[in-house]
Parts: structure tokens; sequence; C-alpha cells
């Protein structure tokens, strides 16, 4: 073997060696900082769309952000239910606070003064079921009221309770697919 091919298969060898460890370093962010879901629920709809895998939108969750602070009103949360099934949901109250609903409207009193929703989600109509039905007013102490967008359809905080801290993976942050709903999540 000649000097040339010696060090022509040492740079060969490097390369590759770079090549992995570059790929190593971005599986070992991903999944550090990311999550990978696909919707197959029409509970969130019209904000995240699917009926199973086979339609529904890919949404990647970032999950570094709550490292740093607690989730957010009207942010939608990626968690881990009771059955250990990854689902999404929008944070309608949070701790501390108490909740009510009247035909179609929800009403978060924080002092007893209703707080009203942001303009781009006055499509959502929440619906009184379970432990919100019309006139009951439910005080969360410790975690997050999580309600999904279309709220006839949809397994939520009603039904299953506050959502603890500890079992949010993360914020859905974006749309990765299909084409025509690439984007972030509102």
């Amino acid at each position: 073997m000649t000097k040339q091919t010696s060090q022509w298969k040492r740079k060969l060898f490097r390369m590759v060696e770079r090549v992995f460890a570059i790929i190593g370093f971005i599986f070992f962010l991903y999944f550090l900082l990311f999550d990978l879901s696909i919707i197959s629920s029409y509970s969130m709809s019209p904000t995240l769309q699917g009926t199973n895998r086979n339609n529904g939108d890919w949404v990647l969750t970032e999950k570094w952000t709550y490292w740093f602070r607690n989730p957010k009103r009207w942010e939608i949360v990626t968690f881990q239910n009771k059955d250990g099934i990854q689902v999404m949901k929008r944070v309608a109250g949070l701790s501390g606070e108490t909740i009510s609903i009247d035909p179609k409207k929800l009403w978060v009193l924080i002092d007893e003064v209703p707080l009203s929703r942001p303009p781009h989600l006055d499509f959502l109509k929440y619906y009184a079921f379970g432990s919100l039905y019309i006139g009951r007013k439910v005080t969360i102490k410790d975690g997050y009221f999580v309600l999904g967008d279309h709220s006839r359809d949809s397994y939520d905080s009603r039904f299953s309770g506050v959502l603890r801290r500890r079992n949010i993976i993360g914020r859905a942050w974006f749309i990765v697919w299909p084409w025509n709903r690439i984007g972030f999540v509102r």
C-alpha cells in the first residue's frame, strides 16, 4: 500500500467518522428537545386535524420552554393521559383559578372577574359536560385545566380532572406534515 493510498483511506475514515458524529448529535438533540406526534383524534379540530394515523397532522412538540417557565393560558400542551397515550389539549385554566361554562362560553374567573379569550380563538365553543355542567364552577388547586378545541368530542379535564405539571411533555409547536398545513401551532 502506498503512502498516498494510506492517507486517502485515513481522510475517508475521518470524514465518515465526523458524519456519524454529526448525525448522532442531531439525534441526541432531537430526543432531548423535541417530540413528534401524529394527531389521530378530532378533539383539537380545527387547530390540529386528523382522525387516524394515516391522515393526521404531524406535530412537533418542543420540550425546552417548560424547563424555564410554566405553561401559559391558551397554549396547546402535549402530555400523557392516564392510559399512557400521548394527547394534546389547550390550557384553559391555571392553578388557583376558578372556571365555569355557560351556554357555549368558557369563563375563567380571576378575582371574580371573567377573563376573555384572545381574538384568534373566538371560534372556540366549549360545551358544558362532565365536571363543568351549566352553573357549576371548578376551582383548580394545583395543575392545569385543559380543553379540546372541539369540546363536543374531547376527553379533557372536564372528565379526567386537572392535568398535573409532571405529566406535561412540552408545547405543541409546529405542524410539519401535510404540506398544505405546515406552520406554527396557534
